[in-house]
């Protein structure tokens, strides 16, 4: 007779802020809804189960339903909830306050909705810091699950990893689970018996044993596939008919059940860590390929087995070192996360504050900061979604701080915490934050009244799958395989349509071409540069007036080796929805003319819709926004995006020549490879002759008018706020 084992059935269903409604509801209907009908009849199973906090509220809002059958289930013993922080964000990229804040909200509304004990959370993407576990037991937190590679890489072999440990810091403990890699590849693609057969022989070999599944619940339905695998072919039936069948060895618990009848294994800390395919995304992509080609030689050596357990790929952190638009996500999280402790310093407290806090933890939402199987920081909607939060939450602090009418601001600090001053302008309408030391660039631009980054973009890079689709690799054979083993193209020709940026896409870039330059060379990257300032350094000062700041930037540089200085003043004034953008080029050769541009990237305008178009000055519409655009001896240009009710406008103080085209990144997820569309390239140029005295000058007005949607919106509730005594 087999002996007994634990076996701990765990799902971690998600979808990040900022997805769209057709998703959330295809994942519904593809995955939670009918793993929900083939589970319920199974009285012997139990699971655990965690949905993130913008699913679960999704779900409060679209199928009720669904959630009063998880409130039977877990009443009836058959489902323990597994909480969380609210938004699903990684627990390393937000503060302390914000992590244990997060789990606490969460687990109340849990509570009241579910009616259950929340004793465990599912910590987002696995990426575990020792320092955690102060934050998780002020949480009330109890237990948490993450990768048996975590265990691995602390020192332990496979048979110590059937049970759970005890972990501490601070004086503080929990316990924590080694999830199987093993079950999370059989699990759902392998045969029921391959499971029931590896189950036997651990509890052959271990007394007491413990063995968790923990992993994502859109492999049993939503991931590629596996619809028609789990249900049309009734692979989760038979796995339950299985285990069903088995159950007099095999214990169908939950995680809680685990902890309160089995002792710890015993005390242990983790490293820094991941799942292991995670810290292989975290690493440059040079190093990712290095990583992939040594593994493959190595696994037809015989010490591999022994070998790979003390090999580790990257730092989860370094995300925001191998993405710049990462690390700008994070900092103005970290910005707005601080303003808001400071109001409740300060005393203010209300529904207000609570609304702030909600939008700050939606902004924290973690799919948009990283990037490997899944789409992540290539996803424009994730991005914007981020942004439209922080973005709402910091307006909502104006109002708890009394600001109302028109205002401006200006400051000067290191925002990214990188040992560089940048220059943030904020009045009523506009928030733009400048970087001298990189171009001068204006690199963020939030339209507060749509909540809306217009720089939320994207610097096209190397990537280490890139390889695979430059080599012309095809689909595979048409078996069910996870998303990690997939190579599938969404369109053709994607090897000829890979490029890489040579300076950040933002705004304000400054640019000299060759005279000649055309807009199909400016497009594919193969107009050369002649001058030093797109990324160089800019000298800055800070200039306030009442009702009025400027932000004056100025490099000495050179262009085709002769010494040019560039200076450009951007100025915003209270209550104004422009910026003002004055250019002085001195030092100009007599001999002949610079092919001089500034480069504008707008992000969120999307390609490929009658509704997202570009006007000239006549209102005529000129194309689409991702169409491509050479238009001569005109003083502006528009762009409009319907759907979000703001038009963009450019208006140069003399006649130039307008190109535009769209930036598309060939990127991969979960689906396979595609081009994405990430921003619209506006680039006003001039052949530039000075006058007698070598210099030359131009205004740019920019401006984002979103009367359109303020028309159409109703005037937003009063909020009270209260200040504590």
């Amino acid at each position: 007779m087999t002996k007994s084992i634990r076996f701990v059935l765990t799902l971690h269903n998600h979808q990040p802020i900022g997805n769209f409604d057709h998703v959330f509801e295809q994942a519904y209907q593809d995955s939670y809804l009918p793993f929900l009908d083939v589970f319920q009849p199974y009285e012997s199973l139990r699971i655990g189960l965690h949905t993130s906090g913008s699913l679960m509220e999704w779900l409060d809002a679209h199928h009720p339903e669904y959630l009063d059958r998880l409130a039977e289930l877990v009443q009836r013993g058959r489902i323990e909830i597994v909480g969380g922080a609210f938004f699903e964000p990684i627990l390393s990229m937000i503060p302390s306050r914000d992590r244990i804040g997060q789990i606490c909200a969460y687990s109340r509304w849990l509570e009241n909705r579910l009616g259950c004990a929340v004793r465990g959370m599912w910590v987002p993407e696995r990426v575990w810091e020792q320092s955690y576990v102060r934050d998780l037991a002020a949480a009330g937190i109890e237990y948490t699950i993450l990768d048996d590679f975590h265990f691995k890489a602390s020192g332990l072999v496979d048979s110590q990893l059937y049970g759970h440990y005890l972990t501490e810091d601070d004086g503080r403990t929990m316990s924590i689970f080694p999830g199987s890699e093993r079950l999370r590849y059989l699990i759902p693609f392998g045969q029921p018996h391959e499971t029931i057969a590896y189950l036997r022989d651990l509890a052959e070999r271990h007394d007491d044993a413990v063995v968790l599944f923990g992993d994502d619940g859109e492999k049993f339905g939503t991931w590629p596939d596996t619809k028609k695998h789990c249900y049309s072919d009734g692979w989760l039936r038979r796995f339950f008919d299985a285990l069903a069948e088995n159950r007099d060895w095999i214990h169908m618990t939950t995680p809680s059940e685990a902890i309160d009848n089995v002792e710890p294994l015993g005390k242990i800390y983790l490293p820094t860590c991941s799942y292991r395919e995670m810290t292989e995304w975290a690493l440059p992509p040079d190093l990712q390929n290095e990583y992939y080609d040594v593994a493959h030689k190595m696994e037809r050596d015989d010490r591999w087995t022994s070998l790979k357990r003390f090999v580790r790929g990257g730092y989860w952190r370094n995300f925001k070192v191998r993405y710049p638009e990462t690390d700008e996500m994070y900092s103005r999280m970290m910005q707005v996360s601080a303003r808001l402790q400071r109001a409740i310093d300060d005393g203010r407290v209300g529904p207000a504050i609570e609304e702030a806090r909600r939008e700050l933890y939606r902004g924290q939402c973690n799919c948009s900061y990283w990037h490997g199987a899944f789409g992540g920081i290539y996803l424009p909607h994730l991005r914007n979604a981020v942004y439209e939060h922080l973005i709402a939450a910091d307006n909502l602090l104006d109002r708890i701080s009394g600001r109302s009418g028109a205002w401006i601001e200006a400051k000067a600090e290191d925002l990214n915490f990188d040992g560089r001053q940048e220059v943030q302008v904020a009045n009523d309408r506009l928030i733009g934050i400048i970087a001298p030391a990189m171009g001068g660039h204006l690199c963020e631009l939030d339209v507060r009244s749509i909540r809306h980054n217009l720089l939320a973009t994207l610097t096209r890079g190397p990537e280490a799958y890139h390889r695979k689709i430059l080599a012309g690799a095809n689909g595979g054979n048409g078996d069910c395989a996870s998303i990690h083993d997939r190579v599938v193209f969404k369109q053709e020709g994607l090897d000829r349509l890979i490029q890489y940026d040579s300076y950040r896409r933002k705004s304000l870039v400054d640019l000299f071409f060759n005279p000649d330059a055309t807009l199909e060379q400016v497009a594919v990257g193969q107009a050369a540069q002649l001058g030093d300032f797109a990324e160089g350094v800019y000298d800055a000062r800070v200039r306030r007036n009442p009702g009025r700041v400027q932000v004056q930037l100025t490099r000495e540089g050179s262009v085709a080796g002769r010494p040019v200085r560039v200076t450009k003043a951007i100025t915003l004034s209270a209550g104004s929805s422009l910026f003002e953008i004055a250019y002085r080029l001195e030092n100009l050769p007599q001999d002949r003319p610079l092919h001089f541009g500034v480069e504008m990237n707008f992000a969120g305008l999307p390609a490929g819709a009658d509704d997202r178009y570009f006007h000239g000055a006549s209102g005529r519409c000129l194309g689409q926004l991702g169409s491509q655009l050479d238009l001569h001896e005109v003083e502006s240009l528009n762009l409009v995006d319907e759907w979000l009710g703001i038009d963009v406008g450019l208006k140069c103080s003399r006649p130039t020549g307008f190109w535009t085209y769209p930036i598309r990144s060939v990127s991969g997820s979960e689906g396979g490879f595609e081009l994405v569309h990430q921003s619209v390239a506006v680039l006003p140029h001039w052949q530039v002759q000075p006058e007698a005295d070598g210099t030359w000058s131009v205004t740019i007005h920019l401006s984002a008018d979103t009367s359109k949607a303020e028309s159409r919106r109703q005037e937003p509730a009063a909020v009270a706020v209260t200040v504590a005594t």
